[in-house]
C-alpha cells in the first residue's frame, strides 16, 4: 500500500519520520508562524469548500453527511489529488489541521480517500 499517512494538529511539534508536512486548512492557523509550522505544502484546493465547512460547523451532527460531500469535492480536483498521491508514494506524509480532533475531521476523510486510491492504483 505504500508509505504511512499520518494525521497531526498544526500545534503539535514535528515528529521524526513523519515525512512531508501538508497543511490542509483553507485559512492559515491562528497563532502559529510559518517558520514554526514548517509545512512543505499547502494545497488549498484539497480543503473542504467554504460552503461545506460552514454546513458542517452549523450542525456537527451532520458529520455522517460530510464525508460523501467532501469526497465529491475531492473527485472534482483530480490534479490536486494526483499531486498528493505522488507525495504519498514518495514517502511518509503528515496531513495537518488546526482541528482539535484530527481523527474526526476532514484530514481523516482525505487520508482514507488517498489510501483507497493508493490501494486500488487509481490516480
Amino acid at each position: 500500500m505504500g508509505h504511512p499517512i499520518y494525521l497531526a494538529r498544526v500545534y503539535d511539534p514535528p515528529q521524526a519520520g513523519q515525512g512531508l508536512r501538508v497543511l490542509l486548512d483553507r485559512l492559515w492557523p491562528r497563532g502559529i508562524s510559518k517558520a514554526v509550522l514548517k509545512a512543505d505544502h499547502w494545497p488549498k484546493e484539497l480543503t473542504p469548500s467554504n460552503d461545506l465547512r460552514r454546513w458542517l460547523h452549523a450542525d456537527p451532527a451532520r458529520w455522517d453527511g460530510f464525508a460523501p460531500r467532501y469526497r465529491a469535492e475531492l473527485a472534482a480536483v483530480p490534479d490536486a489529488v494526483a499531486a498528493c498521491l505522488d507525495w504519498c508514494r514518495a514517502g511518509p506524509v503528515t496531513l495537518m489541521t488546526a482541528a482539535r480532533a484530527p481523527e474526526h475531521s476532514h484530514v481523516a476523510v482525505l487520508r482514507d480517500y488517498l489510501r483507497e486510491r493508493l490501494a486500488g492504483g487509481t490516480a
